[in-house]
């Protein structure tokens, strides 16, 4: 491996679009609260579908954050995403100009990418032609967009990419983005992910697989990761934004520091196209991986943000995962699933997750895991049941894996 100076990277900005607050603001609040943002489906007719439960983003305007005329050239996801960037540059009080536009990238993941347009526009294929087709549609759906877009509104003419790993997407672009950075390769990154999959097509192919929850009778607590009643996960949508910089080039324009990101990782479990494999071997390499690229021991680590889908598979692999990366010291961690308040973004839980983690760091809270009021009993560490928990928060791992096998961990810690 060629020698090279690492260098610092820093937390300096945060943007979320979510089922439970379209600030990060409205976001965390909802987490500490145990907010729950999981209803029927309004954004279509779901009366004939055997899952009619998700977490919309609700009260979402993109004319707050773009002209009328872009939004309508964009899809959902790709409207969450430059939202929450530029909420995140915002919050950074980050101005990308002409002096330092080519050293600023992008990297936005996306498990699925514009899959409304695409079936918005079959539609029109069927009823009225091929040649009633948009000129847009392509531009509007292809899963790149999200960055793309995002590099079109602020001008970040740096590193631009979209990893597409499913679920594990939003936390691969922010540890791409990471190491972009920490090699020299940019200054300061919009990262995170994006998703709107709460459509037609993709509630029925998620349900065909018996993949979701389909407790639509009791959305408020049809997911609930780790309880023995857990059946299966609820879809949720949104965008999960952090502005990453070289620890130099924040100090020297004096901004704000949240957290530091020390660590990435990413396995595959060479396994299965959507099960993980028994025992979390795979994921538990890509959380001991993690702390040895940070040159951490299980004994610092105060928090885990858990993957933690409120599947049968997931949440017991998960459990087996973090007890063999961090063996005795799993029973010390705070655990947590944020899901089990949005739902599960796929491409952008990731981001979401990766802001609630620096938010963690940032003021000393741990978010709770709602609906766990009968733990199952292979699922026996401490994951925070139904209440906040105030506690010294020093360093956070977030868990992200997806369908085909791949499994990443973030570290983030207090910067100091």
């Amino acid at each position: 491996m060629t020698n090279f100076e690492k260098k610092r990277v820093v937390v300096t900005g945060l943007g979320a679009i979510t089922p439970i607050g379209n600030t990060v603001a409205e976001y965390w609040e909802g987490l500490l609260n145990g907010r729950n943002g999981i209803g029927l489906i309004s954004l279509f007719d779901a009366s004939k579908h055997a899952c009619r439960i998700a977490g919309e983003v609700k009260d979402f305007d993109p004319h707050d954050y773009m002209k009328r005329k872009e939004a309508n050239r964009m899809d959902r996801f790709a409207q969450f995403a430059v939202s929450a960037s530029k909420q995140a540059l915002a919050d950074a009080q980050f101005e990308i100009n002409d002096l330092n536009a080519e050293q600023v990238g992008v990297m936005i993941g996306t498990g699925i990418g514009g899959l409304n347009v695409l079936e918005d526009q079959e539609t029109v294929l069927i009823k009225r032609g091929p040649d009633r087709c948009s000129p847009f549609m392509i531009p509007m759906m292809i899963a790149n967009m999200a960055a793309g877009q995002t590099g079109i509104h602020t001008g970040a003419k740096g590193p631009n990419s979209c990893p597409v790993t499913a679920c594990a997407a939003g936390s691969n672009a922010v540890g791409d983005a990471f190491r972009l950075i920490q090699r020299g390769y940019a200054q300061a990154m919009i990262c995170g992910g994006a998703e709107a999959a709460v459509t037609p097509l993709a509630m029925a192919g998620f349900a065909s697989a018996r993949a979701l929850s389909t407790r639509n009778d009791t959305p408020e607590s049809a997911c609930c990761p780790f309880d023995i009643a857990r059946n299966g996960f609820v879809m949720g949508e949104g965008s999960g934004i952090l502005i990453l910089e070289e620890l130099e080039h924040a100090l020297s324009r004096g901004a704000k520091i949240y957290a530091e990101i020390v660590g990435y990782a990413m396995t595959s479990d060479a396994h299965h196209i959507t099960s993980p494999v028994p025992g979390g071997e795979g994921a538990a390499r890509a959380i001991a991986l993690t702390m040895k690229d940070a040159g951490l021991t299980a004994e610092q680590v105060s928090y885990i943000n858990a993957h933690g889908t409120s599947t049968v598979a997931n949440d017991k692999t998960e459990t087996a995962a973090i007890k063999k990366a961090l063996g005795d010291h799993a029973y010390n961690v705070a655990i947590s699933s944020t899901k089990s308040m949005t739902g599960h973004l796929l491409g952008g839980s990731g981001g979401i997750e990766a802001v609630a983690s620096v938010m963690a760091i940032a003021h000393d809270q741990i978010p709770p895991t709602i609906n766990l009021n009968n733990p199952d009993p292979e699922c026996d560490l401490d994951y925070v049941p139904n209440y906040s928990r105030q506690q010294m928060v020093e360093v956070v791992l977030s868990n992200s894996f997806g369908f085909g096998g791949h499994n990443v961990t973030l570290a983030f810690k207090k910067y100091r």
